[in-house]
């Protein structure tokens, strides 16, 4: 079964450049390949939601991260090829009765164009399936070796045949011809399918061991749980690791903060990780254990919905109501609500935040991380859930200025100094001099 998120999930964790902003995406993509940078896409397009298949491409990168060598193939030899072999069209296949006193004088001056790319087609073809053999005789990774197809032993002998060849003959081009781009031309396809994995995973571990990310750990329990040491945002340049841990026992997670104290940073750190996890990649993270999870959604960055007329309150309830509806249909899933309600009156936001925490505490399949400005819920849901566990993004006042942690803490903040970061930045004075004039 597919692992379950949105586009809104997907914008909120940047895992794909919507802005100026280094997407997760682009973090990894340093694909030799297109074919490479295209796998890529569709893997993060397509998170997994069963442990063995996230474990089977965990070790496909491990390897690569402990054996470190350079790319083997020759990336200029993949255009030619991958333009040769994309015409599958019977019409330009080689022939042989086609071989006609003018082709021979158009190929002498250098005039018969679609020859020419067939031969070079043919020839990056073969140096390829070469650099293969060669790589796949010196790796000795029986879990990588086995996602590659074979070619029968009368294709090999046609390859080998030519290894090293600058020029082959138009009556030789006419069977390998038929070979590559019909007869085997599946066979074909699936060999460069695997090298475009090798290139991904040859890129993944460098770029993991690059930025210091490391594999997170399935856990083999029946009960969820989410075990984070030092997980910080793969964007950010020296960031300050955070630990926290999560499990059926307390399900929830509360978070406070002053504005700019990192709530929202340290929830989209924790849904990347997750969300990258269960890619199958390696995290940024010290250490992460986790359970497998069926989906993920969150809500950090809701836009009005001008065009049907909704505002802001009214999105917020309705993309609720959207995660209401898929936690009811699947209790294994990752919710995050970046400060709920916002769009509304206190009362009705007090009321609305605690009603809503409540009823999510007693999911106990399910994880939600919730960050609020209404400390007040908090009061009351310590009293009336035990699922609940409270953190808070703190605050340092030194000489009238916030400093900011960026560290996590256990319990509930009462910081609140968005009054003190508009006096600093001169806003009243500058109203109240432009008011005497």
């Amino acid at each position: 079964m597919a692992f379950k998120t949105d586009n809104q999930t997907l914008t909120d964790l940047g895992i794909f450049s919507t802005s100026n902003e280094e997407s997760v995406y682009q973090i990894f993509n340093r694909c030799r390949t297109q074919g490479g940078a295209t796998l890529l896409d569709q893997m993060f397009r397509t998170p997994l939601s069963c442990a063995s298949d996230i474990n089977s491409r965990m070790d496909s990168i491990r390897f690569f991260m402990d054996n470190p060598t350079s790319f083997p193939f020759n990336t200029e030899l993949f255009a030619p090829s991958e333009f040769y072999l994309a015409d599958a069209d019977v019409r330009t296949q080689l022939n042989i009765e086609d071989n006609t006193l003018n082709r021979k004088m158009s190929s002498m001056i250098g005039n018969d164009t679609q020859f020419n790319q067939i031969h070079s087609g043919i020839l990056s073809t073969i140096n390829i399936i070469n650099e293969l053999n060669i790589f796949i005789k010196s790796i000795n990774n029986q879990h990588i070796i086995s996602q590659c197809v074979k070619l029968p032993i009368e294709v090999l002998e046609q390859i080998d045949k030519y290894k090293g060849a600058k020029k082959i003959s138009y009556e030789n081009c006419v069977l390998l011809d038929g070979l590559f781009r019909f007869t085997y031309h599946q066979n074909i396809k699936i060999i460069f399918d695997f090298i475009y994995k090798i290139d991904l995973y040859y890129t993944v571990a460098e770029v993991s061991v690059k930025r210091g990310f490391k594999f997170a750990k399935i856990s083999n329990s029946k009960t969820n749980i989410i075990d984070l040491k030092g997980v910080f945002h793969p964007r950010l340049q020296n960031a300050i690791g955070n630990e926290i841990t999560i499990d059926e026992n307390q399900n929830m997670v509360f978070l406070t903060g002053a504005n700019m104290a990192g709530k929202s940073t340290i929830m989209k750190s924790i849904a990347i990780a997750l969300y990258t996890a269960h890619v199958g990649f390696p995290v940024a993270t010290a250490e992460m254990l986790f359970t497998v999870r069926s989906g993920m959604f969150t809500t950090i960055n809701l836009p009005d919905n001008i065009n049907a007329g909704y505002s802001h309150f009214y999105s917020e309830v309705m993309r609720l109501k959207k995660v209401a509806i898929e936690v009811r249909q699947d209790n294994n899933l990752v919710v995050i609500f970046d400060e709920l309600f916002r769009g509304t009156n206190v009362k009705d936001a007090y009321d609305a935040t605690l009603a809503t925490m409540e009823a999510f505490s007693t999911i106990k399949k399910c994880t939600f991380i919730v960050s609020t400005h209404i400390i007040e819920a908090g009061v009351v849901l310590k009293e009336r859930s035990n699922s609940v566990q409270f953190v808070y993004m703190p605050t340092i006042m030194e000489n009238g200025v916030p400093r900011y942690t960026y560290k996590m803490c256990q319990g509930v903040t009462e910081d609140r100094h968005g009054m003190i970061i508009i006096r600093n930045e001169g806003i009243i004075d500058t109203l109240r001099r432009a008011f005497k004039k």
